[in-house]
């Protein structure tokens, strides 16, 4: 019988668990509460207690396992196990969770940013069908991704690579990023990009439109309400949409011209507006790309949706320690 993998997601309120054959099926998953009191010193022990506990009710020991893989928030040191900066979950100094795991439960454990290990996770199972060259943008509060090259993760120098989120696609009138600079895509691509530009463009826009209504009397705005506005035929939410889905497309287009992946997935809260959203990212996509990528990088949803995580983790172990 082929060894199972552990498969673990970290967020910041929730920790997602998966045992996964070496094929990639999931066998069996659960979910525990993340308790990020006192500086998130309860997330690894609970983490460590809740695998023990499953391990003994499914009648399995470490014998059965190739290793543990782990998606994490935060700065991830994937050769040294270790994160920092996950503010999320408190975790503002160093924390050692390679060197804590394999003492606690002895067998090899492997780290990545969780927005990598979803990347892995669709190119492996999901949209990217198993296909070498896969780039994922996952659109949540911010835009996240994951570059898969020659089917291997890509890290860059100090594990910055695929930062997307933070290209540059607006130098004129730019709006402030987190980060420190502006005109960052998810600064208008995200959830909380495309409220931005509909609080931006609202005043000069003299129409009536429940979205602009909203800006104007301050209620509460969200991506959904946007989309479903758009959806409708509402003219200024249309407008809305089609400028994010320019960023995107833009942003699309040199990812592509640099790395010329055959899949571009697009995944995270924001693409459930599905097909809707991504035949608009396509129009853009086509003007900007350099015409022979055009007919080779296709933008594709995501399939995997809350299972990308585990089973990307998976996949970490599976890079490291099987060798087709």
């Amino acid at each position: 019988m082929s060894k199972k993998i552990l498969g673990i997601d970290l967020g910041g309120t929730s920790v997602k668990f998966a045992i996964i054959s070496s094929e990639g099926e999931i066998q069996e998953k659960w979910t525990i509460g993340t308790n990020i009191l006192e500086d998130g010193k309860h997330i690894v022990p609970s983490i460590i207690q809740s695998i023990q506990e499953h391990m003994e009710r499914y009648g399995l020991t470490n014998d059965d396992f190739l290793g543990i893989g782990m998606g994490s928030p935060g700065k991830v040191d994937a050769q040294a196990g270790t994160v920092i900066g996950a503010f999320n979950l408190n975790w503002r100094t160093l924390q050692r969770l390679k060197d804590a795991f394999e003492a606690a439960l002895d067998m090899p454990f492997f780290l990545d940013n969780d927005a990598n290990v979803a990347a892995l996770g669709e190119q492996w199972k999901g949209a990217g069908n198993g296909e070498a060259n896969v780039v994922m943008f996952t659109l949540g509060t911010g835009v996240g991704g994951g570059i898969v090259s020659g089917g291997q993760m890509v890290r860059g120098a100090n594990g910055a690579a695929g930062e997307v989120g933070h290209i540059t696609v607006e130098t004129t009138d730019p709006i402030p990023c987190t980060c420190g600079k502006p005109g960052c895509l998810e600064t208008v691509a995200s959830a909380t990009g495309i409220v931005n530009l509909a609080r931006k463009f609202a005043e000069e826009y003299a129409g009536d439109s429940p979205i602009k209504a909203a800006v104007d009397n301050g209620d509460e705005l969200s991506s959904k309400l946007i989309f479903d506005a758009a959806k409708d035929g509402d003219f200024f939410a249309n407008h809305i949409v089609d400028m994010f889905a320019r960023y995107l497309g833009l942003a699309c287009s040199h990812v592509a011209n640099t790395l010329n992946p055959s899949k571009i997935v697009v995944g995270g809260g924001v693409s459930a507006a599905g097909t809707f959203l991504l035949d608009k990212i396509q129009v853009f996509f086509n003007q900007y790309v350099f015409p022979p990528i055009k007919d080779t990088t296709q933008l594709v949803l995501a399939e995997l949706g809350n299972d990308a995580g585990v089973i990307g983790a998976a996949q970490l172990v599976r890079l490291a320690l099987i060798k087709d």
